[in-house]
């Protein structure tokens, strides 16, 4: 396969940043289900222009209600100076419920055919993203998401469900449903994931990217070499998969 290796000591990292920008809210979805999350706007937003929005999606030890749990990892780097200058951005974070997935799947199963409906949690997102953008001036064709873990799982999920709105996809040390490859090869897509993760397989994402391929997309893939779960911090802490994700952009519809 071709990996893209990154060292730790190599990355350039947003060393300023604050979580409190992200206001506290809910959604309370039409199924009568409350999804607490945060919400970061642009720090300036001008006149008749529109920001991507990005969708954050965390892992299972950040699971809950206190809406504060899941800016554990990886959504500093969103909220730094560096980075909001750089790619001003609406930032959706939300936090699944305990006892609840992102996707209703076994995580240790080597496959898993995804589901017919989208998980609780899940399905509130799919109607706060909807209402967001029609709310706030946000370019359609700039809709990120991207999440580690139990979020990798659902980065995944919410390419397949909406593989007309993502623009990119940042998967990290997740798994997928391979038998959507099809419908999502045109999505541009960097998959993450550590060679010694026993929490999530990498032949989890290996397979997935291996599927893309035989569909004819072109995804990226940098698997860290000793590297276990924990594939996000060196991740999230990159410049280049910032500079990337922003660049991404859907063609005209």
């Amino acid at each position: 396969m071709n990996s893209l290796l990154f060292l730790v000591s190599g990355l350039t990292l947003f060393m300023t940043s604050d979580n409190s920008l992200l206001e506290k809210l809910r959604y309370d979805s039409t199924a009568h289900k409350t999804l607490p999350y945060r919400f970061l706007k642009p720090a300036q937003i001008e006149q008749g222009k529109k920001y991507p929005l990005v969708i954050f999606l965390h892992g299972a030890g950040e699971r809950g209600t206190d809406n504060e749990a899941q800016l554990k990892h990886g959504i500093s780097n969103f909220t730094s100076k560096e980075n909001r200058e750089k790619h001003p951005c609406f930032l959706i974070a939300p936090q699944c419920p305990e006892a609840r997935k992102w996707v209703e799947v076994d995580w240790s199963a080597r496959t898993h055919l995804m589901p017919a409906e989208p998980s609780e949690p899940m399905g509130a997102l799919l109607e706060l993203i909807e209402k967001t953008m029609k709310d706030y001036p946000i370019d359609p064709e700039r809709v990120y998401v991207t999440g580690l873990s139990m979020g990798g799982y659902g980065t995944w999920d919410l390419m397949a469900r909406r593989p007309k709105l993502i623009a990119a996809a940042i998967p990290v040390c997740g798994g997928a449903d391979e038998h959507t490859a099809e419908k999502i090869q045109h999505i541009p897509v960097w998959v993450f994931h550590g060679d010694q993760d026993t929490a999530v397989a990498p032949q989890r994402s290996r397979n997935m990217v291996a599927a893309l391929k035989k569909a004819g997309g072109s995804p990226k893939y940098t698997e860290y070499k000793g590297v276990g779960h924990d594939s996000w911090t060196a991740t999230y802490n990159n410049a280049d998969v910032m500079q990337w994700l922003f660049a991404q952009k859907n063609s005209p519809k």
